[in-house]
């Protein structure tokens, strides 16, 4: 490639602002050139902004450190020197729509890691190796917007990447009805065991919002673009409870499940094993070479030993077997500040720029 596309990073100094910063660094398609955020932080370097408050495991990209933090709410002067951004803002849902909007506008490409736009008809929420052609929706979205080169696109929530995949390579057989229980890090809540010594050593068995997340989205992921707006599926059934358990990366879920065709034990493991989706076919930096790895033994997959498979972007199924009530039941388990949150949003970025949604302004 001749030269990178410009990113730009809203809200860069949070968790998940600060985990696109280290996935971006020496990213063969992106560069980051410039970093939002609150007026508290503009006009720092970013070293300056995130100096006390870092969370990553490595240090500050050199790349960075210098870049002067602008004040997110400056849409024009923030777009002005990006191609596209990344938005991880902490603000009230109302107040995030507005922004992402207003960034669109501009005629700037946002890939939003933010629940706001989750649910706007024609705003697709994307697991790339699912449901990429609901790619095909950004043009109404556009008009609406009055832009030929801006759109939103949203990741949807961290916790279903653990169970939909496996069950969506399982589509052929139509799952009827799913039960899933989700054990979800803390990390899925932006905070570490130092901010939330609560955590340690308890489990706490409610999350707000999560599970009415947990049951929905997966029903638009499987949707269909109609109308220039996406229709959520009908199906499977889905009840879900979620945990918050004291591990610091991971979401881990249980899931049983029934079908209209029930498939033998051989077929599930021969659909997850060939399963590819559009990012493997392109070869996406950041794709997964294997989406659904199934691991034989039984007590796998663990969240400390497994979350970083294919580099924290694969997805990991065990525990396959047969059930008293239900057809199925297997454990799943993905990164929640990698596949779910900030490399989620990478790839999906990455997909866009291969589709030709994202180009250099």
């Amino acid at each position: 490639m001749a030269s990178k596309l410009k990113a730009g990073i809203v809200g860069g100094t949070g968790m998940v602002g600060q985990r696109f910063v280290q996935l971006l660094d020496n990213h063969p398609w992106f560069e980051v050139t410039a970093i939002a955020a609150s007026s508290s932080s503009a006009g720092k370097t970013y070293e300056e902004a995130v100096r006390n408050r870092w969370k990553m495991s490595t240090p500050i990209p050199e790349q960075v450190k210098n870049i002067v933090v602008q004040d997110a709410s400056k849409v024009e002067e923030v777009a002005a020197g990006v191609d596209f951004i990344f938005c991880a803002v902490d603000m009230k849902k109302e107040e995030i729509k507005a922004l992402e909007e207003a960034y669109a506008k501009t005629g700037t490409p946002v890939v939003s890691n933010n629940s706001a736009h989750r649910w706007t008809p024609d705003v697709p929420m994307i697991i790339p190796e699912i449901n990429h052609a609901h790619l095909d929706v950004i043009a109404a979205q556009r008009k609406r917007l009055g832009t030929s080169t801006g759109f939103i696109v949203a990741k949807p929530n961290c916790s279903i990447q653990s169970y939909v995949p496996q069950l969506h390579a399982l589509q052929a057989f139509k799952p009827t009805k799913v039960v899933v229980s989700t054990y979800q890090a803390i990390s899925g809540a932006g905070k570490s065991f130092a901010e939330w010594p609560e955590m340690v050593d308890n489990v706490i068995p409610y999350i707000g919002g999560e599970e009415e997340k947990s049951e929905q989205e997966p029903l638009r992921i499987w949707g269909r673009v109609e109308n220039g707006e996406i229709v959520k599926a009908d199906s499977p059934l889905i009840t879900a409870h979620c945990i918050r358990v004291p591990v610091t990366d991971g979401h881990l879920a249980t899931v049983l499940v029934s079908f209209e065709r029930k498939p033998s034990k051989e077929q599930i493991l021969e659909a997850w094993r060939a399963y590819r989706g559009r990012p493997q076919e392109l070869g996406l930096p950041s794709a997964p070479k294997q989406f659904i790895t199934y691991f034989e033994e039984n007590d796998r997959p663990q969240t400390k030993l497994d979350r970083d498979l294919e580099g924290g972007m694969g997805i990991s199924a065990g525990r396959l077997r047969e059930d008293t009530l239900f057809d199925y039941k297997f454990v799943g388990l993905s990164h929640n500040t990698l596949r779910g949150a900030a490399g989620g949003a990478v790839l999906i970025a990455e997909l866009l720029k291969a589709e030709g949604y994202i180009q250099p302004k």
